[in-house]
């Protein structure tokens, strides 16, 4: 009884001192907009998805930053997926330079990366969609497939990444 009573005590001890670790879905959103602060910084403006449903000229081009794989599974409507691993300026040749762009990722970072490869080749207004597709989804907002159907399911890179989305199906093929 002694010992079972100090192996309780421990395991209350030690899950009192270290809280448990996050897993999918398990953040605040001061959490999520933490890490994609942390994710999207750089010199290309930011846009967040509210700004992005409410101001958007009707010309606005949205370019998918993610691999290929990632925009088939779920994609924001009329986006054009453009890579990042493999970014070629070539992807986006007939785009004018003064048309407003918003480029997209999972979080942030890749779509950071790549609004600075079309800001330096003189594209005039880029933006960074700030907590890019995750975001979009957590707050309800729809995603379609490489089909063009409306779907549930986000691509989320990998498990590491993949726990930042609260809604939907993740999916990491």
């Amino acid at each position: 009884m002694k010992h079972l009573f100090r192996y309780f005590s421990a395991i209350f001890f030690f899950s009192a001192c270290f809280p448990s670790v996050k897993t999918a879905g398990e953040f605040t959103a001061q959490e999520f907009n933490d890490m994609a602060d942390q994710m999207s910084k750089g010199p290309v403006r930011d846009i967040s998805v509210a700004d992005l449903t409410q101001k958007t000229a009707p010309n606005t081009v949205l370019l998918d930053a993610r691999e290929r794989r990632e925009y088939e599974v779920s994609h924001l409507a009329n986006a054009r997926w453009v890579g990042f691993d493999d970014f070629n300026l070539e992807r986006v040749t007939d785009l004018p330079k003064d048309a407003p762009i918003v480029v997209y990722c999972s979080v942030g970072y890749r779509s950071e990366r790549i609004g600075e490869k079309l800001e330096k080749a003189g594209f005039e207004y880029v933006e960074n969609l700030k907590g890019g597709i995750f975001d979009w989804a957590n707050q309800g907002l729809p995603v379609v497939d490489g089909q063009g159907q409306k779907v549930q399911t986000i691509h989320g890179f990998n498990e590491k990444w993949g726990k930042w989305v609260k809604r939907g199906k993740v999916v990491f093929e």
